[in-house]
């Protein structure tokens, strides 16, 4: 019967320790490479499918304008469709059209020279994007009244609710239309990216030159037919780019950057615009950066994977040796010899390309259910395919290659050549003594530099594409390998250190155990490596991990500013400018905020982002990590400060809603009071808070008589805001024209009170002027609250027209010394500016001196690596009244919030007009990101199976020794050795493999996780971070790795121990040697 047997089996069955532990490295290498491979393309597909489902509206859709009137409309209309279909080809989308008609004068001010507006407007399916709060939908009104839709907004701005009716007159044809209100709506997401730029849908009331409400809503064919006269009609596309491939992200990206010519060559007055070819490309790089990120945990684990194996192929190789040589002196030759070890790793290496492909999608299962990949979203179910079966041939029968290089390395030698190698003990293996250890280091110093310089394993290619560069890609692994290489240079001269040491003690164990490793140092070098690896992956990947998560808290916190960063409106109907303060300040959890300038600063032609917060409040509240600046949040926010001025201010008792002034314009030649018409005061008020505004009062009447004018404040309050009371009056402001014929002027204001009565106290006040000089410096007088005395301007042609002169009457000294600034790098280098050094910059085109006092590696509020300038609010707004200005309103909030009950008591309230952004919101989605945190998932599976691989190997290679000096062990204990001791002689000799591979395995990773770790560290859209990537080695985490891999292995070396011991003495000794 045994006769029957394959030879090759017989041999298999003949090792079973030995070629079990390669069946299960070569299992555990080919599952593990094909988990992780459809791992890196699940999550790659995953993340741009869930990246163009989530995409914002903005960068998906395509805008196209172009001019129509009633005839050109349905020809235009048609051809823009048209030529939409054949750029979106397969991919459907929802096109909309939406124009807007001639401004129209509100009821009874068609003969006022500036009148409030409104205007005629259509939106294809609204109906989809709205719900009905009144009446009904306009009906087509080709004649007659005219049905209208207003929003909510626009029906509170006008005062109209459902069933109004009204009559506008047009401010070209002058003819008028009679309307009706059918219903009104409101926007299911009014700050959508939809309509952006629709400022007067979304608000009901538009603020510029003119003040405009509305629109009109009517129905398209009711638009088309009565006012469409010479307009511009907006087509808006929107394409559901759920189904498209990922292959077909870059061609179709070209072909709707093609759209604006492709219009434009059947309509020459049309114009397209759109985000998605670059948010297209920008995804396409994504998911090419991601999964070549992802293949460095693959890489790391292919190098492990074949050394372990090679340590398994060495070990059999070196268990047969002998077995082979005997067979070779009776006549067996190299080719026989090699095909037998090559039929034998293939009867090993097989089996596992089958059952590798089904068993990769239940570990891909596991690792998706853990907690912060299940946070993501992402499901992965990924099945086998014929791909799959391919990657899973291919890693085994490359396995089987390398568990058979040694066997046909060694059958080329005799019995005489292995008996005499079998005391030699190598000090260093073939690879080390060619020095192809110092040529890798080489290899992967060039590697890990490309990568630290271009930031990702994806380069440009000579044919203007994206690819992945090989060297790049495999930069990290070959660091590893490279450091563990050189780690075994040490493996010799610390044994020899050892033994030298032990040696003049009198213990039996250390010192032979010692001995035995500087003896034969290349047995215990491949254990090493492989242990110093598998500890280097793990500690780089809880490092990267770690990093990763630091990071993208990081972006959050600099993006956000603050735990809250809030955009708005300086005045809106519900919030208004001194209601939104006090709004946000009585939100639960609130317990610091800021006021917000937000503008633009240009400095020797570059641009930058201008920031003007409260300083004082700084401090608690921005969010600026330390390495980001050279001084701490209070130390910056006291230079920023530096330069405010004292406060000076008139108070306002009470909690009044009204303001009254008794006012009086006297003329020094009255015959000129036409020109002097339109002259109001502004009251320059701050609350509480912080918040500044003007607060404008009635017309003067230029007659020389008493008369009473309010300031009203309770509307500045909005609907539902909460002024902060008390309130301070910290100017005057006053616009004095320059007719071509003027008058000296005296404006008194003999008291302003409350409406409660109480009258505020007169200071002692400043004039400031802003002009061109055509007007003497006004003077006051003492006499009431104020009395402003001007000269005569002087006199200029009438067609000439010249600038009113702008004063400011301070109740205080006016300061306007130079603006302490705090400025990134960037900004910095480029303009060259210098620390304490004043120079000029134009903040929203007034030209500011400023003396820098940091400078910021990043500025906080900004995206990107935007140059940024930060100043004090309080001086900005200082510097404003000191020059005439309106000071500078608050147009964000950045309010530091505990917990998350502020944002979700803001997010309820829809009608306050506002854009959230919320630190801890933005944490989430960053990590959420399966493209972003895909490596993770990576990071975690590569560890897991390099733990195991090295586990494995240490295992084989300790039984294996113990099995082989089994008899050595006999005789010591027949000498009189105590099994305590020989225990002690193996403990030693394993301690030396595992405390090497763990002191070096950690220090390997510390340098590659420097090198390395923070250039793969990107976005989600595959860019470098802002601010930069810090690395981030959890030493606690790090050391209950090291701890319980130590005490995995030791408990290893203790079975072994046990095993010994159960082996009787005389059994040991009668095996032999051979």
């Amino acid at each position: 019967m045994r006769g029957r047997i394959p030879l090759v089996l017989r041999r298999a069955l003949s090792q079973p320790l030995l070629l079990v532990a390669a069946f299960g490295s070569i299992l555990l290498a080919t599952t593990a490479l094909v988990a992780l491979i459809m791992y890196a393309v699940t999550v790659a597909e995953v993340g741009v499918r869930r990246t163009m489902e989530t995409a914002p509206i903005r960068t998906t859709s395509a805008k196209i304008t172009a001019p129509v009137d009633a005839t050109t409309f349905p020809q235009r209309d048609a051809l823009i469709r048209g030529q939409l279909d054949k750029t979106f080809g397969d991919v459907p989308a929802d096109v909309t059209v939406g124009i807007r008609s001639d401004s129209y004068a509100m009821p009874g001010q068609e003969k006022l020279e500036q009148p409030e507006l409104t205007r005629f407007a259509t939106y294809e399916h609204l109906d989809r994007h709205a719900q009905l709060v009144q009446g009904s939908w306009p009906a087509a009104s080709p004649s007659g009244v005219v049905e209208v839709a207003l929003s909510q907004p626009a029906a509170q701005e006008m005062d109209l609710t459902s069933g109004a009716t009204f009559t506008i007159v047009g401010r070209l044809d002058k003819k008028p239309v009679n309307v009706r209100v059918s219903g009104v709506f409101r926007l299911t997401d009014p700050a959508g990216d939809r309509w952006n730029g629709d400022e007067l849908l979304r608000r009901g009331a538009e603020i510029r030159n003119y003040t405009t409400n509305g629109p009109l809503m009517v129905t398209p064919e009711t638009f088309v037919q009565r006012f469409a006269t010479n307009v511009t009609a907006t087509w808006f596309a929107v394409p559901d780019l759920r189904s498209l491939p990922r292959e077909e992200l870059r061609p179709f990206a070209a072909a709707v950057a093609a759209l604006n010519d492709d219009v434009k060559r059947e309509c020459s007055g049309c114009a397209a615009v759109s985000n998605l070819p670059e948010m297209l490309g920008q995804l396409d790089q994504a998911a090419l950066v991601a999964r070549s990120t992802m293949l460095v945990p693959v890489l790391q684990l292919l190098v492990l994977a074949a050394y372990a194996l090679m340590l398994t192929a060495r070990l059999l190789a070196d268990h047969r040796r002998m077995e082979v040589a005997l067979l070779r002196s009776r006549g067996a030759g190299s080719l026989r010899l090699g095909l037998l070890a090559g039929a034998e790793s293939l009867l090993v290496a097989l089996p596992c390309a089958i059952v590798a492909p089904f068993l990769a999608p239940p570990v891909l299962t596991l690792i998706g259910s853990l907690p912060w990949l299940r946070a993501t979203g992402v499901r992965l179910t990924p099945t086998p395919n014929l791909s799959t079966f391919l990657i899973s041939a291919g890693v085994a029968i490359a396995c089987a290659v390398l568990l058979a290089l040694p066997a046909w390395r060694g059958a080329r030698r005799t019995y005489i050549e292995e008996q005499s190698a079998r005391g030699r003990g190598e000090k260093q293996g073939i690879i080390q003594r060619a020095g192809g250890d110092l040529v890798l280091l080489v290899v992967a110093a060039l590697a890990v530099w490309q990568l630290q310089r271009y930031g990702s394993p994806v380069t440009s290619t000579t044919s203007g594409g994206l690819g992945i560069d090989p060297l790049i890609v495999t930069g990290p692994a070959l660091a590893l390998l490279c450091g563990g290489m050189l780690g075994l240079r040490l493996v010799p001269i610390v044994s020899g250190i050892a033994e030298r040491w032990t040696s003049r003690r009198s213990s039996l164990a250390p010192a032979l155990g010692a001995w035995q490793v500087s003896r034969r140092p290349l047995r215990y070098s491949g254990p090493v490596l492989l242990l110093t690896m598998a500890i280097a992956i793990g500690v780089v990947s809880i490092a990267t991990a770690a990093t990763w998560r630091g990071s993208q808290e990081d972006q959050a916190r600099h993006i956000a500013a603050a735990d809250l960063r809030v955009a708005a409106p300086v005045a809106a109907a519900e919030l208004g400018v001194l209601g939104r303060a006090g709004a946000y300040a009585a939100l639960p959890g609130v317990t610091e905020m800021s006021p917000v300038y937000r503008g633009a600063v240009e400095l020797g032609g570059d641009d930058a982002v201008f920031l003007a917060a409260d300083a004082e409040r700084l401090d608690g509240l921005l969010h600026l990590r330390p390495d980001l600046t050279p001084m701490t949040v209070p130390e910056l926010a006291g230079e920023l400060s530096s330069a405010r001025p004292d406060p000076a201010s008139i108070a306002v008792p009470g909690e009044p809603g009204a303001l009254t002034l008794g006012t009086r314009l006297t003329l020094g030649d009255p015959a000129r009071a036409d020109a002097y018409g339109g002259v109001f005061l502004r009251l320059v008020v701050r609350d509480r808070l912080g918040t500044r505004t003007e607060v404008r009062t009635g017309l003067l009447t230029p007659d020389g008589r008493a008369h009473r004018i309010t300031a009203d404040l309770k509307s500045l309050g909005g609907r539902s805001g909460t002024i902060a009371y008390p309130l301070a009056v910290e100017g005057v402001l006053l616009d004095v024209p320059i007719p071509p014929e003027g008058s000296p002027i005296t404006v008194a204001v003999d008291a302003v009170t409350t409406d409660a009565g109480a009258a505020l106290a007169a200071p002692s006040w400043t004039v400031v002027q802003r002009g061109r000089q055509n007007l003497e410096k006004p003077s006051v007088t003492p006499g009431g609250f104020l009395t402003l005395t001007t000269g005569r301007p002087v006199s200029h042609p009438a067609d000439v027209p010249v600038e009113s002169e702008h004063i400011a009457v301070l109740p205080g000294p006016a300061s306007a010394t130079a603006l302490p600034v705090a400025v990134t790098a960037d900004l910095a280098a480029s303009s060259k500016l210098v620390i304490g050094k004043t120079t000029t910059m134009a903040i929203d085109g007034t030209p500011t001196p400023v003396t820098p006092i940091a400078v910021l590696d990043a500025m906080p509020g900004t995206e990107g690596e935007q140059p940024a300038v930060l100043a004090d609010l309080e001086t900005v707004q200082a510097r404003d009244l000191a020059g005439a200005y309106a000071p500078h309103p608050a147009t964000e909030w950045w309010l530091a919030a505990d917990g998350p009950r502020a944002e979700a008591e803001m997010t309820r309230h829809l009608d306050w007009d506002q854009t959230i952004v919320s630190r801890a919101t933005l944490t989430r989605q960053l990590q959420d990101d399966p493209l972003a945190s895909g490596l993770q998932g990576a990071l975690i599976l590569g560890f897991a199976a390099a733990l195991v691989f090295a586990v494995l190997g240490f295992l084989v290679n300790a039984a294996v020794a113990a099995r082989e000096r089994a008899t050595e062990f006999a005789l010591l204990r027949a000498l009189g050795v105590s099994f305590n001791q020989v225990f002690g002689l193996l403990a030693v000799e394993q301690t030396f493999i595992i405390g090497l591979s763990l002191l070096g395995g950690t220090a390997l990773a510390v340098a590659v996780a420097t090198l390395v770790v923070p250039h793969i560290v990107l976005t989600g859209q595959a860019t470098a971070v802002t601010p930069g990537v810090l690395l981030d080695i959890p030493w606690g985490a790090t050391a209950a790795l090291l701890a319980a891999v130590a005490l995995l292995l030791f408990a290893v070396v203790g079975g072994l121990a046990r095993t010994l011991r159960r082996q009787g003495l005389g059994r040991a000794l009668r095996i032999g040697e051979d």
